[in-house]
């Protein structure tokens, strides 16, 4: 039977599309239901999906030859992004520096803390850079990490833990440091937890998500500079 049913569910087309969701709808209803930051949906959604694949023994290949249709719908859904940030245009033309200084501060205190914690912990030099593009977008910090020699798929994998580690605390850490203002909070999801993090500054409200879109496109392009700087201090 099991047999069967993992030759069914590898030869099946729609099969990464179908556990996806279905992880993700669980997720949404678990964090409905519990109301708590640790039911994370998209969080829940990886669990589920490994643990589908790993009692159907079903390998990643087979499983992301149906998922990547998903991935393929990340293109437009990052374009849409632009919706809210034309929208709070006239916003962001009156905070234009604290909107860049504040993307800027972000960015540093991302790679300084990485190269803190390299020294600390006595990482290598790849085990470094691996990190060191862990709070943007997977697209560019993909780049980044095969560029300076490092380990794409933990880099890939750290970005994503980032993200959505970023996601679950965001809302308790700006209470407990008192960050009120909607530019601010956006501004530090999007510099620290890139896309997931802006999935969440969206749920809190349309200015959050609009400077958490652009923090990520600009964050992204000065950490290419940031890091290939930072590369050569260990």
């Amino acid at each position: 039977m099991g047999v069967k049913m993992r030759e069914f569910l590898t030869n099946s087309v729609y099969f990464g599309v179908i556990i996806s969701l279905a992880g993700y709808i669980l997720g949404l209803k678990m964090n409905h239901t519990f109301k708590s930051n640790l039911c994370n949906p998209l969080l829940i959604s990886i669990i589920f999906v490994m643990t589908v694949l790993a009692i159907f023994r079903v390998d990643y290949d087979n499983y992301n030859s149906g998922a990547k249709i998903l991935s393929y719908m990340l293109t437009p859904a990052t374009v849409c992004l632009a919706i809210p940030l034309y929208q709070q245009l006239e916003l962001l033309k009156k905070n234009i520096k604290a909107v860049f200084f504040g993307i800027l501060a972000g960015m540093f205190s991302s790679l300084i803390s990485v190269l803190a914690l390299a020294y600390l912990f006595r990482l290598s030099h790849e085990q470094y850079v691996t990190l060191l593009p862990k709070s943007i977008t997977t697209a560019i910090g993909f780049g980044i990490s095969e560029e300076l020699g490092g380990i794409t798929t933990i880099t890939v994998a750290v970005i994503i833990i980032t993200g959505v580690l970023g996601n679950m605390i965001a809302e308790m850490i700006c209470k407990i440091f008192r960050i009120h203002h909607p530019v601010a909070v956006g501004l530090a999801l999007g510099t620290s937890a890139h896309a997931i993090g802006t999935a969440k500054a969206l749920e809190i409200g349309e200015i959050e998500g609009a400077m958490s879109s652009l923090s990520i496109a600009v964050c992204g392009l000065l950490t290419v500079i940031g890091a290939s700087v930072f590369a050569n201090f260990l």
